[in-house]
């Protein structure tokens, strides 16, 4: 099968699942998810989502859907198979980018979308909705249908000069408190070194020690004598 992304270049590392059993709608929350992350990043998400750890954005398909406090109040869910299924895809885009001799560490992802591919009618067993019904054999009212998706997953280097504006601006945005996070725990790991206002300030809040007391008048005299 085709991919639906066109743009051509060596600088895309790219991976595709089709005829996958799963909703297209939920494979596409998840993607929309991962999209723009580092590859390292995208894989930590979506072992999450997967363990359903934390919950999954829906921007469209959320009628009757909760509201999740750890999404701000916004409408999500668990799609914990789907989750699993565009970590199949990522993984196999990561070992693609280390067949080409790339870094996948450095590796972002520029593209990840689902699509519905085909639909299949699927019948009850036979007899089984009939039973009792003085009936027999397939019937054509009763049925559920299967429908099969496509996962595409691109990979290329935030440095790449066919990206597009879209891209490098959705990258920079994405990552940014990605990075703050990062800069945070070094902080905590490394030796607080304290600054001088702070060094002023604590010296300031010490508690100070009396001063001692003047000699008198007449143990100076004594003290003189002796």
């Amino acid at each position: 099968m085709n991919y639906s992304f066109n743009i051509k270049g060596d600088e895309f590392v790219k991976a595709q699942s089709y005829d996958v059993n799963a909703s297209y709608k939920d494979l596409g929350a998840v993607c929309d998810a991962i999209r723009h992350l580092r590859a390292s990043d995208a894989v930590a998400a979506l072992e999450q989502f997967a363990e359903k750890e934390s919950p999954v954005h829906y921007r469209r398909h959320n009628r009757h859907m909760g509201s999740r406090h750890e999404l701000g109040g916004r409408k999500g869910g668990y799609p914990e198979k789907a989750a699993s299924e565009v970590l199949k895809t990522l993984v196999n885009a990561i070992a693609n980018a280390g067949n080409k001799g790339k870094d996948a560490d450095s590796m972002f992802v520029v593209s990840a979308s689902a699509n519905k591919t085909r639909i299949e009618r699927r019948y009850p067993s036979k007899g089984s909705i009939a039973w009792g019904r003085g009936m027999y054999g397939m019937s054509a009212t009763n049925h559920s249908d299967i429908e099969y998706a496509k996962i595409e997953i691109v990979l290329a280097e935030e440095g790449s000069g066919k990206l597009t504006k879209n891209m490098k601006y959705f990258i920079k945005r994405k990552n940014k408190p990605v990075q703050k996070l990062a800069q945070k725990t070094a902080q905590k790991k490394a030796p607080a070194k304290q600054q001088p206002k702070q060094a002023a300030q604590a010296e300031k809040q010490k508690p100070k020690q009396p001063e001692p007391e003047p000699a008198k008048k007449e143990e100076v005299e004594v003290a003189k004598k002796s």
